[in-house]
C-alpha cells in the first residue's frame, strides 16, 4: 500500500507514469534534482505522517517504503 502511494506522489511530481516506478527505482535514475526531492519528501512527509532524518540512506524508492514502515 505505501509503495503504490509514494510511486504516486513520484510520479505526480516528476510528470511521469507511475507504472514506470519500481521498488528499484533510483531517484536519479527517475531524473529526480533537488527541488524535486524536496517536494517529493515533503509530500511524503505529510502523507504518511513521518519526519525523514537527515541521515536517512535512503536510495531507491524501496528505501522511502522501508523507512515509513519503521517510522510510521
Amino acid at each position: 500500500m505505501e509503495f503504490e502511494k509514494i510511486a504516486e506522489i513520484i510520479a505526480n511530481t516528476l510528470s511521469i507514469d507511475k507504472d514506470d516506478i519500481t521498488p528499484d527505482s533510483t531517484f536519479k535514475s527517475l531524473s529526480v534534482d533537488s527541488l524535486d526531492m524536496v517536494e517529493i519528501i515533503m509530500e511524503i512527509e505529510q502523507e504518511f505522517g513521518v519526519t525523514f532524518d537527515d541521515n536517512a540512506d535512503i536510495q531507491n524508492v524501496g528505501d522511502v517504503v522501508t523507512y515509513i514502515q519503521a517510522h510510521a
